[in-house]
């Protein structure tokens, strides 16, 4: 691959890479990536319509829910024309103001995701350890707020990180190792110190990923404690069933983010592919995967979305 370079910043361009070696394949390749977008895509869409169309839904809950699917279809979309684009037209070449704008979304948006997590936590310490205060705790314009608040305390922290990167020279090689910009790979390519970068990045980690699963991590050790503390053996596990897709989403969210962090760390021995793959796990796992567990695991859910199904499959909707 010929790299053209520019002392301009404006005018440089950085290429993306999809399987290093297996271009031959990318054609088949993207049969498995466009299904898995499209089925993130359906999920989502298909959780916010149920949400949004049936009144016995409007609870906490499911307006938390609803900004969970709303946060995952964003992240789906924030990559999926690069990787798409790499695998049907061979588009490698990315100007650096639509690198930094994608950075911005998806980095952006993972944090969204860690602070709706949190939020659903709450939400279910509220519901299990006082539930008759609850609807007086998380009222509409409380919910609101918590949003809003997510998604101002992830973008004003993501913010100063395409002004840090644009104040470098990249003189070295332009290609990135993935299908989509992130900021850790992309001020590896500076020629200057990336001290700044790297002491913001993990201020950022810590105030946003690390508090946030510290609170979680608490609010089920309170509500651990609540719900032994019920004489009912049948209310404690009708308890920690309401907890149980809350659980796997944060599972999603976290295990994977560890894995990748991992593999960067310590997995510099590793095929490039195993790298690959994990980047490719965390990003699209957990927004594949909520709709399907809620799906499955939260009845009121799963009951709407088979009424929305029988209704569409009835004879009567087609005279």
């Amino acid at each position: 691959m010929v790299i053209f370079y520019n002392s301009s910043l404006q005018k440089a361009t950085f290429f993306l890479t999809g399987f290093q070696g297996l271009e031959e394949l990318h054609g088949w390749i993207s049969i498995p990536f466009f299904s898995i977008y499209l089925t993130v895509i359906l999920g989502n869409l298909t959780i916010l319509h149920v949400i949004r169309t049936d009144a016995t839904l409007h609870e906490p809950m499911y307006y938390f829910l609803a900004m969970l699917a709303l946060t995952d279809l964003g992240l789906c979309l924030s990559t999926l024309p690069t990787v798409l684009g790499i695998f049907w037209f061979d588009a490698r070449e990315i100007g650096i103001p639509a690198c930094f704008t994608q950075l911005f979304f998806i980095h952006t948006l993972s944090l969204v995701e860690s602070s709706v997590l949190l939020s659903m936590s709450f939400d279910r310490y509220v519901a299990i350890c006082n539930p008759l205060r609850y609807s007086t705790i998380l009222t509409p314009r409380r919910i609101v707020k918590m949003g809003l608040s997510s998604v101002l305390r992830s973008a004003l922290l993501i913010l100063p990180l395409p002004f840090l990167l644009k104040r470098f020279h990249y003189c070295r090689s332009h290609v990135l190792a993935h299908a989509y910009c992130l900021h850790l790979e992309i001020m590896k390519l500076a020629c200057s110190s990336i001290i700044v970068n790297h002491i913001y990045g993990l201020f950022v980690v810590a105030c946003t990923v690390g508090v946030d699963s510290l609170l979680i991590f608490l609010s089920y050790t309170l509500i651990l404690h609540a719900v032994l503390g019920k004489a009912s053996r049948q209310e404690r596990l009708r308890a920690l069933n309401t907890c149980i897709s809350h659980i796997c989403a944060v599972l999603l969210f976290y295990i994977p983010m560890i894995g990748l962090s991992l593999v960067h760390r310590f997995g510099e021995h590793l095929p490039r592919i195993v790298h690959l793959l994990m980047s490719y796990v965390y990003l699209l796992v957990p927004p594949l995967m909520n709709p399907i567990v809620y799906s499955i695991k939260t009845k009121q859910i799963r009951q709407r979305i088979i009424k929305k199904f029988e209704f569409v499959k009835s004879p009567r909707c087609f005279q």
